[in-house]
């Protein structure tokens, strides 16, 4: 059973994420504010972290901060009435895997719980299986048969990033701002260069296609 530690200062949220919790098989931890929570890693293995931002003592960007500098394979989901987009910056730069802005919809929270420890799975091993292709991390690589292609990093961290999140939409800016970080250098048109590259190194690739969303960004949609 996975344990999810839920870092809210209100009461009744954490109560209603705790319950809702409980009733989909997790076994749920709760904590007020990000002392606490650091006192729970002390005692428990936590699987997942549900986090608000604004909180005493210990807000939600430090707790992050701290728990990626010991563990940077911790899912983290943020939750928070900030929805600005530098707030949510602050985050996904910080460490942040996902976040999620007030009121929240329950439902939806349990499918990005599943899909979130799905990942953490897929990148502490550092490596995805699709049909015969596989990706090391480690080595930027991608095998396919006994077939051995290093990719050049930015490349391959684009695709490892579309295959993590397969069936998600990415626009430009959210896949510069993960992958290219703070480098002023580079700009959206970067992406699709990047894109470009990917769609003609796998040409031919029967298990998985880059797809343009007219609009929005890309996706990539496995065929296995």
């Amino acid at each position: 059973m996975f344990q999810v530690l839920v870092v809210e200062d209100d009461d009744n949220l954490s109560k209603l994420m705790e319950a809702i919790l409980k009733q989909n098989g997790y076994a749920p931890i709760c904590a007020k504010d990000g002392e606490e929570a650091l006192q729970v890693f002390d005692q428990e293995h936590i699987d997942l972290v549900i986090s608000d931002i604004m909180m005493p003592k210990l807000d939600g960007y430090e707790l992050t901060k701290l728990l990626r500098d010991v563990d940077p394979y911790l899912p983290i989901l943020m939750v928070t009435a900030k929805e600005a987009y530098e707030d949510k910056k602050k985050g996904f730069l910080l460490g942040v895997d996902d976040y999620m802005v007030k009121p929240i919809d329950m439902s939806e929270m349990l499918l990005r719980i599943t899909a979130l420890l799905r990942r953490a799975k897929i990148v502490s091993e550092h490596k995805i299986v699709v049909g015969e292709y596989i990706l090391d991390y480690d080595a930027l690589s991608v095998t396919w048969r006994s077939e051995i292609m290093t990719l050049p990093p930015k490349e391959f961290y684009l695709l490892y990033k579309l295959i993590g999140y397969a069936n998600v939409i990415f626009t430009r800016r959210q896949l510069l701002d993960e992958i290219w970080g703070m480098d002023h250098e580079v700009d959206e048109r970067t992406v699709d260069v990047h894109i470009k590259r990917l769609r003609e190194r796998f040409y031919d690739c029967k298990e998985f296609e880059i797809i343009t969303v007219r609009g929005l960004g890309y996706k990539l949609v496995k065929n296995v």
